[in-house]
């Protein structure tokens, strides 16, 4: 399980993510949901160390990901489409990363003819289109058969035989009882992939729920999603819906823990900030 505590961010005076908490369980999709410059990608940056939060912590299976040991074997990441030297091939790009983490060699061939790239393997990777990238970036992140994986806006750049791939392959990981988490602000590409779904908006959490309890709050998963952003960015609200096992939803504060218990700490040092806003072009470190 991934747990995710307290999780604040400043950049200057801007507030981009807000006392965040959350859990992600294993053997689902959890899609993680919000417009552009609600703190979506800054959350998964420092989920896995990129960026240093201000307050807060996440743990993946127990341990900050910086203790994890060989991280690329525990949780396979896609946080950008072209995160690769654009003179090196496709299969030099995962060879340098397979010889990093100690993964061998045949392990990089799986993973070309996984994603649909054994053909192309030899080719420089800075001609590849966005969305052949995006394969080569998928292929980096199952490059050690890992147990969590966490992709940031997988589809961008495929097209509609490439959409349909990807989320049967998440789906196929998570029904093997991996950790899926996967972000997007394309409501009807997680309506058909996810099970679960973490909403934030202005760095907050909104809702914490399954697809099918949030889409029948309204007549559609994108109009229930619109009303809970309007809603939070008018009232500053945090929603908890019922959790697996039967756990209540939270009677207290936005950011406090089951029945109010107040578990997730505050903004770091009670620092005032100005809160990012929901629609402008999205934040990214």
């Amino acid at each position: 399980m991934i747990e995710v505590r307290g999780l604040t961010k400043h950049y200057g005076p801007v507030l981009a993510v807000d006392s965040l908490s959350f859990d992600i369980r294993p053997g689902v999709v959890t899609g993680f949901l919000g417009a552009n410059g609600s703190g979506k990608s800054t959350t998964m940056r420092m989920m896995v160390g990129l960026d240093r939060p201000d307050a807060g912590m996440v743990r993946i299976g127990g341990r900050p990901y910086g203790e994890l040991g060989w991280p690329l074997r525990k949780v396979g990441t896609l946080l950008e489409a072209k995160a690769f030297h654009p003179g090196r091939s496709a299969r030099a790009h995962l060879m340098a990363l397979a010889a990093g983490s100690g993964i061998p060699a045949s392990r990089v061939e799986d993973v070309l003819g996984l994603v649909g790239l054994d053909g192309v393997a030899r080719r420089r990777a800075g001609t590849f289109s966005l969305g052949m990238a995006q394969r080569l970036g998928i292929a980096a992140a199952l490059l050690g058969d890992p147990e969590v994986l966490l992709f940031d806006e997988p589809v961008n750049g495929l097209d509609p035989e490439g959409i349909r791939w990807i989320r049967t392959l998440m789906r196929s990981f998570a029904a093997e009882g991996r950790i899926v988490f996967v972000s997007s602000h394309l409501i009807s590409e997680m309506a058909l992939t996810a099970d679960r779904l973490i909403v934030i908006g202005a760095g907050r959490l909104l809702a914490d729920t399954a697809v099918a309890e949030l889409s029948a709050r309204s007549v559609s998963l994108e109009d229930a999603f619109l009303e809970l952003t309007a809603a939070g960015a008018e009232h500053g609200s945090a929603v908890r819906a019922d959790r697996p096992g039967g756990e209540p939803p939270s009677s207290g504060p936005p950011g406090s823990g089951p029945s109010g218990r107040g578990l997730y700490p505050p903004a770091a040092n009670g620092a005032t900030a100005t809160r990012h806003p929901s629609y402008p072009t999205e934040w990214t470190s």
